[in-house]
């Protein structure tokens, strides 16, 4: 891990751009901790969807400054083909597949769903992994570790195979291949899942199949009305206590 920027904030949080590899990625910590301080911060690792660290910064730095004044630390990357990182042409031809038949008012069919998330799977849990090594080798950074939001298969995925990491918070707004629900079976960790109720893009009964498939012993569904980007504040403070109580 190469750091390459940094600047504090004005509410004491110091945010670092860093590099690993050829992947991008930005790491919210305190300005300064406190003389009493003698453990390293929990960790946050935000997810986000496939569209660029730079169009996503306002909502991920606004998460993980809530993130950093509740006593954690926030990390993020960017994910494969977003942003600043190579095309990826099976990426752009599935996006492209996509608005097709939404522009048309088709249904969504699972052929495209596939081809659109799957090898996002793939490719983006690895990476998050290799991020994570690098973050928990920081002396400021400790576990226990939590996911918040994103992809919700990739949140899935990570869960699964990802033993660091103990609680998560997935928000049912994407577009969910069949075989995830499989795998959704093999989660075990507490969870907190958003749900907005009437999220013009989402299925909203494969999410509460979704919710249902899962196999944590605790698990929350959060629905509230409004549409993707109408979630409430009091829905962030719900997902804020629920880190509390997990990763603290």
């Amino acid at each position: 891990m190469q750091f390459t920027s940094e600047q504090r904030l004005d509410d004491g949080v110091l945010e670092r751009e860093f590099t690993l590899g050829e992947i991008p990625g930005i790491l919210w910590t305190p300005a300064s901790a406190p003389a009493s301080a003698s453990a390293p911060a929990p960790l946050i690792l935000l997810g986000h969807p496939p569209l660029g660290l730079h169009r996503m910064y306002p909502r991920l730095a606004g998460r993980a400054r809530q993130a950093v004044a509740d006593g954690f630390a926030a990390a993020t990357i960017e994910l494969p083909g977003s942003g600043d990182r190579p095309r990826w042409a099976a990426a752009e031809q599935a996006r492209a597949d996509l608005r097709r038949v939404m522009e048309a008012g088709e249904p969504v069919n699972d052929e495209i769903i596939d081809a659109l998330v799957l090898p996002l799977v793939e490719k983006s849990v690895p990476e998050w992994q290799a991020a994570l090594d690098a973050l928990l080798s920081l002396p400021e950074i400790g576990g226990p570790v939590g996911y918040s939001g994103g992809v919700i298969s990739i949140g899935v995925r990570l869960a699964v195979v990802e033993p660091r990491i103990v609680a998560a918070c997935f928000f049912a707004g994407s577009f969910v291949p069949r075989a995830m629900f499989e795998e959704a079976r093999r989660v075990t960790i507490p969870l907190h899942v958003l749900l907005q109720w009437d999220d013009e893009g989402n299925d909203r009964q494969a999410a509460l199949d979704l919710f249902d498939a899962f196999g944590s012993e605790e698990k929350t569904l959060q629905a509230n009305m409004g549409g993707h980007t109408g979630v409430p504040q009091f829905a962030g403070d719900d997902a804020a206590r629920f880190f509390a109580r997990h990763l603290k």
